[in-house]
């Protein structure tokens, strides 16, 4: 996924500031799969725009209509589902939606994000057509590693489907180019040709900006007319490949058949009900034909599960695509304001309490650390604002972010009221402790709470459905270990002869974290089950009070990728666990087909750091704080050593809270976008646990060690 400009140089900026500053510091109805018989006739329509806000209901009032009454009859006695219209870009063209249909594997024409290019000419040869630029299509997606397999549509059907429009040409042509049976144009479409083949694939043009409405009315117009031609028992499907408009919206899929009577689509590769996505079409056509769908196939098909009325659903379908736009539209500005907000607040503490006498290093300790507890609570407010309907509200931006904010609020009032005076570091913990539960049990149970919300996960822009997203990978990784190491702290002190407490309340944190991010059936994250483990091992090890050799620690670094591979081999071996990303790459290894995806990840990590001007600065900031941390004397600090000393295990855990997003960014196609999104998290983190661990208000003990020891030391009379 991509982050914008504008929110890497807001993590830019914060970060440096932070920097600057730190020398004084010193969370439906089940899925009901179609079990119909192979359908005799197969009927896809497709117009390329199409949106559930096009569509509504006919007028009840005297003189009114609906511009699409057809759609409307169709949804009411079908299925009814929004389509994710993502190919290579986020510009999805008609083009190249079509030709997804053709290979079942995303696909795109000669076009750059900015507009789409011509469409590629359909030459009439006799009863079919030709396409003179197929072979270079062909040629020119071989960059994009995506394997698609030209002609699979018309290899179910040999010399037997008809193509009716340009893009249906498309969608039936073999991979010479050819296509057996062609028509321009939806009027010339009878009843006879619907019945000739088991195949009829329909362009119905593409739905602008300008002139919508007559558009959308003339295609509804010839829909009526191919729906009141269909054979008897035929499988309708209605959908929306591309789209000439930009920004992208979540656009119409609608079946009107056997088995999917008055339903809502479900396919197992977006795991949310009511979304399929591009490249579920074609094994789903495949799978009504009776014919084989290739092992291979990266989409799923496409099935039903039970709805209640069809306004409500509709309304719920467009108020899915409203939020979408929400997303993108205040995505850049929130990250501003949160890291912007954190480096202000931090900086004017800094400045309100500026000096080395232990007054005032005291008060801006105090300070800092009630700025990092409400600075810690934003991503787990901005989840739960998904509770909250706010996409279908008049002011859904409005709403989602109030309600963010008051939530966050509530949940840092609480921490702080919950710890005064006791444990310098509990608000924290517990705050982290929370995060990582709410998104655990929200991946266990489908991810609602991350769709749409800040942190979370863009259908749109991300395309991941499910699972702990890209922006959300630091904030969640952070959040466990914190919270493993606070449990891991809490339980030394109650029980200071025995270690085993600490480590088996560690290991429960560690293995609810893993498990929920990286199970196949959960979240299936692979960057996240490689990053975490090793980070969680090495935290067990600094409890446990082992030493560690070079050797032991590679072991270590490795062990994320050991569990990688064996949930990988899981998913792909064992089908109850559900289809995933990680059981696919394991089949496609298996049968030595996975070089590809690895050019495409790794070509996408490379790629993050040139996304602007700011993602080179990223590794800087990374590296200067991993050496403040590890080297605080270098940089003439005074808090880092002094908190070390006060709390033994500070320095272990602050090393595993900077390893993990660093881990993460060499093991998720994100690349470097990984450290960036936690910094707004995780700088203001560090640093109020530090001011807390160093100057508590009661000068807790921990082990033999006293935060006064930090005074005598020689680093920290530097």
């Amino acid at each position: 996924m991509r982050i914008r400009p504008g929110a890497v140089g807001a993590f830019v900026l914060m970060a440096l500031g932070a920097l600057l500053l730190a020398p004084p510091a010193r969370a439906a109805s089940p899925v009901v799969a179609s079990t119909a018989a192979p359908a005799r006739h197969v009927v896809v329509v497709g117009l390329s725009g199409l949106r559930w806000s096009d569509v509504s209901a006919p007028g009840t009032s005297p003189g009114t209509s609906s511009a699409t009454p057809t759609l409307w009859r169709l949804a009411g006695q079908g299925s009814v589902g929004s389509l994710v219209d993502y190919a290579v870009l986020p510009r999805t063209c008609p083009a190249d939606g079509w030709l997804t249909l053709n290979a079942g594997a995303r696909a795109q024409s000669d076009h750059t994000n900015a507009s789409c290019g011509a469409f590629p000419v359909v030459k009439r040869a006799g009863t079919g057509a030709q396409i003179p630029a197929m072979s270079s299509l062909e040629s020119y997606n071989t960059r994009f590693h995506n394997d698609p397999q030209w002609g699979l549509l018309a290899r179910a059907t040999p010399g037997c489907a008809t193509a009716v429009g340009p893009g249906a040409a498309l969608a039936l042509a073999d991979q010479a180019g050819h296509v057996a049976s062609y028509l321009p144009a939806a009027s010339d479409l009878t009843a006879s040709v619907l019945a000739r083949c088991p195949l009829t694939v329909v362009d119905l043009g593409a739905l602008g900006s300008t002139e919508r409405a007559s558009a959308l009315a003339t295609a509804d117009a010839e829909l009526a007319r191919i729906a009141a031609a269909l054979p008897v028992g035929s499988t309708l499907l209605v959908t929306a490949p591309g789209s000439v408009t930009y920004p992208p919206h979540l656009q119409v899929a609608l079946v009107d058949g056997p088995g999917y009577r008055a339903g809502l689509l479900d396919a197992a590769s977006t795991r949310q009900p009511g979304m399929v996505v591009l490249t579920d079409l074609t094994p789903t056509v495949l799978g009504w034909l009776g014919a084989a769908v290739p092992a291979s196939a990266v989409g799923a098909p496409i099935t039903r599960a039970d709805r209640g009325a069809l306004a409500p659903a509709v309304t719920s379908l467009a108020g899915r695509d409203t939020a979408e736009q929400v997303w993108r539209d205040t995505h850049d500005e929130f990250f501003w304001a949160y890291a912007l907000a954190d480096a202000a607040a931090m900086a004017a503490i800094g400045l309100a309490f500026w000096g080395a006498a232990e007054g005032k290093r005291r008060q801006r300790a105090r300070w800092w650390r009630v700025a990092g507890v409400f600075a810690v609570s934003v991503p787990a407010g901005t989840f739960l604002a998904n509770l909250v309907p706010w996409s279908t509200s008049a002011h859904p931006a409005a709403v989602l972010y109030g309600a963010a904010v008051a939530i966050a609020l509530v949940i840092g009032g609480a921490a702080l009221l919950g710890f005064r005076g006791r444990d310098p570091l509990g608000p924290f913990g517990v705050i982290c402790l929370f995060t990582l539960a709410v998104l655990g049990l929200d991946v266990m149970t489908g991810s609602r709470l991350q769709q749409e919300t800040p942190f979370g996960l863009s259908v749109l822009e991300a395309g991941r459905f499910y699972g702990i997203g890209n922006e959300a990978l630091g904030i969640y990784g952070v959040s466990g270990l914190m919270a493993a190491g606070w449990v891991a702290l809490v339980l030394l002190r109650r029980y200071p002869s025995s270690k085993r407490p600490a480590l088996l309340g560690l290991a429960a944190v560690a293995i609810f974290a893993v498990f929920a991010s990286g199970w196949p059936g959960f979240g299936g994250k692979v960057g996240g089950t490689i990053a975490m483990v090793p980070c969680f091992v090495f935290l067990a090890a600094a409890v446990a009070g082992a030493r560690l050799s070079w050797r032991r620690a590679l072991l270590i670094l490795a062990s994320g990728l050991v569990l990688f591979a064996v949930f990988a081999l899981i998913s792909y071996l064992v089908p109850a666990t559900g289809k995933s990303d990680i059981g696919s790459f394991a089949g496609s290894s298996l049968h030595g087909h996975s070089g590809g995806l690895l050019l495409r990840k790794i070509n996408s990590n490379i790629g993050s750091l040139s996304v602007n001007a700011f993602s080179p600065l990223i590794p800087i900031v990374v590296v200067v704080t991993g050496l403040m941390l590890w080297r605080p004397a270098w940089f003439r600090l005074r808090t880092v050593p002094r908190a070390y000393a006060a709390e033994p295990l500070m320095r272990p855990l602050l090393g595993v809270l900077w390893l993990m997003p660093v881990l993460g960014w060499l093991a998720d196609d994100s690349g470097v976008i990984v450290p960036a999104a936690v910094l707004p998290f995780a700088l203001p983190l560090g640093i109020a646990i530090l001011a807390a661990a160093a100057y508590p208000r009661d000068q807790a003990r921990y082990g033999e060690t006293s935060a006064r020891v930090a005074d005598s030391s020689p680093v920290s009379r530097k």
